[in-house]
């Protein structure tokens, strides 16, 4: 039988939680190798997660989430999940004066790495750290992160030229690479002029803070789960030396490297 969640219940050991304005904001943990029953929330809710990996199953669909996955959760959405390791989430609850925006969404959808990503990491450390103005900023960024988390599944689920497709998919492989504007333009056959005006529509981002969003997005993967030394990190992740590496990592994430893997390293 499918149990339904009230506002601010979760399943897993609850290691801290805050009602923040009109966000409720719950830190959750889940031991390896544990699975939860199939269950809804009554309320929509994000579900960012900070450390591990496990299994969703939705409907008749599924995803795999680990670390700098946000998860977009209607209310009365039934799911079950299978934790494979030690998994540390935060859950970002917004209360009924924020749930209208939410609910633009409508359907499941899941985010991994990118602007959502950052987002809810800066939301996270407000979390953590509480100050006189943190719950100004908790509201800020839960409505930036329902803002982005809507335009993002609009891009997604609508329709995308075969050549914007390639050129991302060019950036993804290549993100460490010192690639060119013209050189993508050339490989994916359009002026490079009109490659940066549709992709910045596109994504809402410069190719250049695509690729730099990316680096990070990589450098954050092997800070949270490995023992590399940051600067085998920096140089693999495209960037000139371990400071410049630095400087880019803190402007987006709000954390220095050595802060990030302390608070997010898997056991």
């Amino acid at each position: 039988m499918e149990l339904e969640l009230q506002r601010g219940q979760f399943y897993g050991r609850v290691s801290r939680s805050r009602e923040v304005a009109a966000v409720t904001l719950t830190e959750t943990r889940y031991a390896s190798g544990s699975k939860l029953p199939q269950h809804s929330h009554e309320r929509a809710y994000f579900c960012f997660v900070l450390q591990g990996r496990f299994a969703e199953v939705y409907g008749n669909k599924s995803r795999a989430c680990q670390p700098a996955t946000l998860i977009f959760h209607p209310s009365g959405e039934a799911h079950w999940d299978h934790f494979q390791t030690e998994v540390h989430c935060l859950n970002i609850q917004p209360d009924s004066h924020f749930e209208h925006q939410a609910l633009r969404l409508a359907q499941p959808a899941d985010f991994h790495g990118g602007a959502l990503a950052h987002l809810a990491t800066k939301l996270y450390r407000e979390f953590r750290e509480m100050d006189e103005v943190s719950a100004l900023a908790i509201e800020g960024l839960t409505l930036e992160i329902i803002a982005e988390a809507t335009r993002s599944f609009k891009r997604e689920t609508g329709t995308t030229r075969t050549w914007l497709k390639r050129a991302q998919e060019l950036l993804h492989a290549h993100f460490a690479e010192r690639l060119t504007l013209s050189y993508v333009a050339a490989t994916v056959g359009v002026h490079p002029t009109h490659l940066a005006r549709e992709f910045h529509k596109h994504h809402n981002l410069t190719i250049g803070e695509y690729v730099r969003q990316l680096r990070i997005e990589f450098a954050c993967h092997e800070l949270s789960s490995s023992v590399k030394p940051i600067s085998e990190i920096a140089l693999a992740a495209g960037f000139f030396d371990q400071s410049h590496f630095a400087r880019t990592f803190k402007l987006l994430t709000g954390l220095s490297p050595s802060a990030y893997r302390k608070t997010f390293k898997t056991r």
